[in-house]
């Protein structure tokens, strides 16, 4: 007999299959409690990472005037870039990613009115010490990304989960890494540590979410080796 009762499996079941990337249905209007972030936060906290040296931070912007300028610098990393996708989606019938590629540039342009965003760094300079500064400054974040990431991107997923949970939306964009000086220098963020994500936090509008359709996963399992 188990210590612990087992879980209610279609609760989790339901939370794994419909937590998915909200942009158009994120509530602009309702504030977010500090609280309930800092509570994900801590959850997330939990997550398996390497050595357990928690080498992360967790950026939380919630002033309306810094996230403007988070929200401004976010769109002009991403909605040229999108802008070019959709068009050439749109010119391959492709209706399916033309439509995602809409929403995308739908979040873009409205970030800075979300009323949380959240921007979860790891600490490079910390793991290069742990690692007996075997890694050179200018080669640290190429080097360790794989670590890097697979120490991280857990406890970004598990905070997805604890917001959806409690009713709220969000999405992992990545976008703005493609300056992320220019984030450093609006937000105090030290450049040694590397922003993996920037996440939009909010409650929702509408009704519940439904599972997205899926391939059907016997088509993506090879058992063993591929012939």
């Amino acid at each position: 007999m188990t210590a612990n009762p087992p879980f209610d499996l279609d609760t989790v079941d339901r939370l794994l299959t419909t937590t998915k990337a909200v942009r158009r249905r994120l509530d602009l209007t309702r504030p977010v409690d500090r609280e309930t972030v800092v509570e994900c936060i801590r959850l997330a906290s939990y997550s398996p990472n390497a050595s357990n040296a928690q080498e992360w931070h967790w950026v939380v912007v919630d002033d309306p005037e810094l996230r403007a300028l988070v929200g401004e610098q976010y769109r002009s990393c991403t909605v040229p870039v999108v802008t070019k996708m959709l068009a050439t989606k749109e010119e391959a019938g492709d209706e399916a990613g033309a439509r995602i590629s809409r929403s995308i540039i739908y979040l873009a342009e409205r970030m800075a009115e979300v009323p949380v965003l959240v921007i979860p760094c790891y600490d490079v300079a910390a793991a290069s010490a742990r690692y007996g500064n075997l890694i050179g400054p200018e080669r640290a974040t190429a080097e360790m990304e794989p670590g890097m990431f697979a120490s991280i991107y857990p406890a970004v997923w598990s905070f997805l989960l604890a917001l959806r949970s409690r009713g709220l939306g969000s999405t992992l964009t990545t976008a703005h890494q493609s300056d992320q000086p220019a984030m450093a220098e609006i937000l105090g963020i030290p450049s040694t540590w590397f922003q993996t994500a920037l996440i939009p936090v909010a409650h929702t509008t509408g009704g519940d979410f439904k599972p997205s359709p899926r391939a059907p996963v016997e088509d993506t399992i090879v058992w063993n080796t591929h012939s």
